[in-house]
């Protein structure tokens, strides 16, 4: 994620970067501006004044605002799905804080509080991996044993999580803690679970491909069509307005796709590296 002052918003204008919809977009915009070009070309050369096409220009204004309207609503969805992911995982910011903090006040045995200074990290460090297609082992803290193991399962995060239950029943077997107290910590680590199923609702429910479908195939129409209902007013500078229409309405829609699933590694996509390397500071600074 990139990390900006948004009151230096005039640096911005003149900034470039790899996500860019500028730096994304160069080629097509070139070829916009060439396929506008031809269209004034023939026009002025080989057909003359097309008396229609004058009137388009009412006909794309209205189409125009119809196109705002869907891509209004695309933008508050992939939007909305970002800040849902982000919220999920300040859920679980505050989760493993709660639930190390329980343990580090429940018991003083050293070989419990490092057992869980390990795997509370290990459960945030595994489901960012898997919302990536992916869990890097070596990133956690782990066992030869716990290695092995984990390697057997698919859902990593599940299988951290029971381990982490069957350490509380150990805890509650040897008498550290009572009914009452494994309850208030179930409450917390019953949570992780919860948190991983919001995660991965989000990365799995795109916006329909229909809808998504239809909107790519509008924009398209769109953006090479409307240079005609500019010709007769602007000449070849409909090229420039051709060019700056493709600009602003395609952007929006690749923003709204990179957003939409905010768990990779795009400039835009939530910090979860960051938060995992908090979470991993905080608990230990807590149990250790």
């Amino acid at each position: 994620m990139i990390k900006y002052n948004p009151k230096t918003w005039f640096r911005h204008i003149f900034a470039f970067h790899k996500s860019d919809t500028f730096y994304l977009l160069w080629k097509e915009l070139i070829f916009i501006g060439v396929l506008t070009f031809g269209f004034v070309y023939v026009e002025m050369h080989y057909f003359g004044h097309i008396a229609f096409l004058s009137e388009l220009m009412g006909v794309y204004s209205l189409i125009g605002f119809v196109l705002s309207l869907l891509l209004v609503f695309r933008t508050n969805t992939a939007y909305d799905r970002w800040w849902d992911g982000r919220k999920q995982w300040g859920n679980l910011v505050n989760n493993t804080r709660n639930l190390a903090i329980k343990i580090g006040s429940l018991t003083t045995d050293k070989e419990d509080e490092n057992y869980f200074a390990r795997m509370i990290p290990n459960y945030a460090i595994a489901m960012k991996e898997q919302l990536r297609d992916g869990v890097i082992i070596e990133e956690m803290d782990l066992t030869a044993d716990e290695i092995v193991a984990i390697q057997k399962v698919n859902h990593k995060t599940s299988f951290i999580a029971k381990l982490m239950y069957e350490r509380l029943h150990q805890m509650k077997k040897r008498g550290v803690i009572t009914q009452e107290e494994y309850l208030a910590l179930d409450y917390n680590l019953r949570s992780f679970s919860e948190i991983t199923g919001a995660c991965e609702r989000i990365k799995g429910t795109p916006i329909p491909y229909s809808y998504s479908m239809f909107l790519k195939k509008f924009i398209f129409i769109y953006v090479t069509t409307v240079p005609l209902a500019f010709i007769d007013s602007f000449g070849y500078y409909s090229s420039l307005v051709a060019i700056f229409i493709f600009y602003v309405l395609v952007s929006i829609e690749i923003l709204a796709e990179e957003i939409e699933d905010p768990f990779g590694k795009d400039d835009n996509d939530l910090p979860t590296d960051e938060i995992c390397f908090k979470i991993k500071a905080n608990v230990k600074e807590i149990l250790r």
